[in-house]
């Protein structure tokens, strides 16, 4: 079921541009408490719920959208509002693609919802669009469906019917909402000025089946080796972790033999990483990743990180797209969000990034060992070293004894050849990381130039992944990683392959 938002200063407004849907959804997981009273429809206002939001985003052609979430606030049928939210938070859109954010954990009163607002300041936004060259060029101008510029925007969804949320013991439901960019964002590229036009389209959905990748990051609060479990409190975003009130609530973590774990730059599996965890300090920063179940409503971790291997500690970071190497170890990072030691963090396009052999090279969910060789074009990675140039037209970075995590790269574009006709799936590449292919070089991909990858006919080994019900020229999506670099053919290793 779904149902239309609206902006509230333009009901119904709708804009198409020429991107791709790019969206931004906020989960609202109900998470009750077993004393209080009231059914699915009562309005009682005795007992209350934990009410657990988390923002994401969908694929588009926004190199960044930046803006500050001032208010998330739930209306229930008595006119009661409640805001969810503690802070002002500063969220760039663009990076939750592929991953759902948990935003607070905000206690509720029980009840039956039937609105939600959620206040977006403009004021301070950094919003930049690829032109027709891939490169990402700045908004000069954001203003509304009239022309005027725009400042705060307060968006408000009617939960209705069968789509009404209740908070009540034993009730868990999810509200999925989705901010179509495509429809809401209007953009214009003349005489040098971009001009973004926003009038929200927004669309809601009750407890929705498809699963979604969650990331939780904050503060270590406790791990409880015995249970298989450890809890966070919530620090969302760009909120420095070690500081500030604890306002966004806590979560806890649940682990098991498959949970990865890279703590201080080293790698485990399982048991032993939990164990190591619980040698960490009280408020230790740590990230998790994973998926969000049900009966019970739980968080499960697939991957975590804690201690130095969390941006925003002693080191700088850089997190990007690899679209060129040369052969003195440089590597120039795309797209590229900077975290710096002291707490700022700030989006730069490009950065070229000197890998060194006192690198610590890890891959996203493996306990292989890795080196900078293994470092190749295309690959999305994170980072820590040192900024040693900040001319913002020439940012330069080291990862001299410092990490670099090599995590799952996206290929979008359409068949070229099939490996029942040859050794390998090839494609015709339109993009890599949602970034346009024209952007990649892949001088040097190759054991010779002659071998060097070809956005053309990329080959990507399969490893046996079913390839059944896709045919040539069929548009595909393939997460994995680049070959090593000098190393091709195949140019890519494949994990998925969708339709």
């Amino acid at each position: 079921m779904y149902i239309k938002f609206f902006s509230a200063a333009q009901p119904g407004a709708c804009l198409r541009s020429r991107f791709p849907v790019l969206a931004w959804i906020v989960l609202l997981a109900a998470v009750f408490s077993l004393s209080g009273c009231g059914g699915g429809g009562s309005q009682s206002q005795s007992g209350s719920g934990e009410v657990v939001i988390s923002l994401t985003d969908a694929e588009g052609d926004f190199a960044t959208y930046t803006v500050d979430v001032v208010s998330i606030k739930l209306t229930r049928v008595d006119g009661t509002e409640v805001e969810t939210l503690p802070l002002v938070t500063r969220i760039d859109f663009a990076e939750y693609t592929e991953i759902a954010e948990f935003l607070t954990a905000a206690t509720v009163p029980n009840g039956r919802y039937v609105k939600g607002s959620m206040v977006l300041d403009y004021g301070n936004a950094d919003i930049r669009v690829e032109d027709s060259n891939g490169d990402a060029q700045p908004a000069t101008a954001v203003v509304d469906s009239e022309g005027n510029p725009l400042a705060r925007l307060e968006v408000n969804v009617v939960l209705e019917g069968r789509s009404a949320l209740p908070v009540a013991p034993g009730i868990p439901r999810n509200l999925l909402l989705d901010f179509d960019l495509e429809q809401s964002n209007s953009v214009v590229f003349a005489g040098g000025e971009v001009t973004v036009t926003v009038a929200p389209v927004l669309i809601a959905e009750v407890d929705p089946q498809a699963p979604k990748v969650h990331r939780l990051r904050g503060p270590l609060q406790s791990v409880n080796v015995t249970e298989n479990r450890f809890r966070l409190f919530i620090r969302p975003f760009f909120h420095p972790i070690r500081t500030g009130p604890r306002q966004f609530g806590s979560l806890a973590v649940h682990t098991g033999d498959e949970t990865f774990y890279e703590i201080d730059g080293i790698a485990y599996q399982g048991a032993p990483g939990l164990a190591v965890l619980d040698t960490l300090p009280q408020f230790a920063a740590v990230v998790a990743r994973g998926n969000l179940r049900f009966d019970p409503l739980r968080f499960e971790a697939r991957e975590v990180y804690a201690g130095s291997s969390v941006p925003g500690g002693a080191m700088d970071v850089v997190r990007g797209s690899v679209v060129k190497r040369t052969t003195d170890d440089a590597i120039i990072v795309k797209g590229a969000t900077l975290m710096r030691r002291d707490g700022v963090v700030v989006f730069n396009d490009r950065v070229t990034v000197q890998l060194d052999a006192s690198t610590t090279v890890t891959r996203q969910l493996s306990l292989e060992p890795f080196g900078i060789d293994d470092i190749s074009v295309g690959q999305r990675i994170v980072l820590f070293g040192t900024l040693t140039d900040d001319s913002v037209g020439d940012l330069q970075f080291s990862a001299a004894n410092g990490y670099a995590r090599m995590r799952l790269s996206t290929l979008g574009g359409t068949v070229a050849a099939l490996p029942d006709t040859r050794s390998w799936l090839a494609l015709k590449l339109a993009s890599i990381n949602n970034r346009s292919i024209e952007l990649y070089d892949f001088t040097g991909t190759g054991a010779d130039p002659a071998t060097d990858a070809d956005a053309d006919f990329y080959e990507i080994d399969n490893s046996g992944l079913s390839l059944e019900g896709i045919n040539a020229a069929d548009p595909v999506v393939v997460a994995g990683f680049p070959t090593a670099f000098g190393s091709a053919p195949p140019d890519f290793t494949a994990q998925t392959v969708a339709k």
